[in-house]
């Protein structure tokens, strides 16, 4: 199973900018994806989180500014990231917690990772 981020990028402050991650390979079953970001020397946090048949979770900082989305029939999710700020440079990560087959157990898999520069 792999994880493919797209669509970071350089953005003034105050612009959009929107992330994808596809998850590929044998996958059954995808209990939730999300995002997760990183600046350089911080711990990786989430940003937002899709769980199946849960409530959306968003962090604090980005509340009423991102919105995560899935595409399940193409094992998609997107970040929709609105009025950004350079406090949200970041390095931002698909995160994901699948089964490859029923039998499996549920095991986490993380994308590579796509920088996201905000300037002011």
């Amino acid at each position: 199973v792999q994880l493919q981020a797209s669509g970071g990028g350089l953005v003034q402050s105050g612009g959009p900018l929107r992330l994808s991650c596809t998850a590929s390979g044998n996958i059954f079953n995808i209990r939730l994806m999300g995002w997760y970001r990183q600046v350089p020397g911080g711990q990786r946090e989430p940003v937002a989180i899709e769980t199946t048949g849960r409530p959306t979770t968003y962090s604090d900082s980005v509340k009423g500014r991102f919105t995560v989305s899935r595409d399940n029939t193409k094992n998609t999710v997107y970040l929709n990231m609105s009025s950004l700020n350079p406090d949200d440079t970041a390095k931002y990560y698909c995160y994901a917690i699948l089964q490859t087959t029923p039998q499996d157990a549920q095991f986490a898999y993380w994308g590579q990772g796509t920088l996201v520069t905000v300037s002011s």
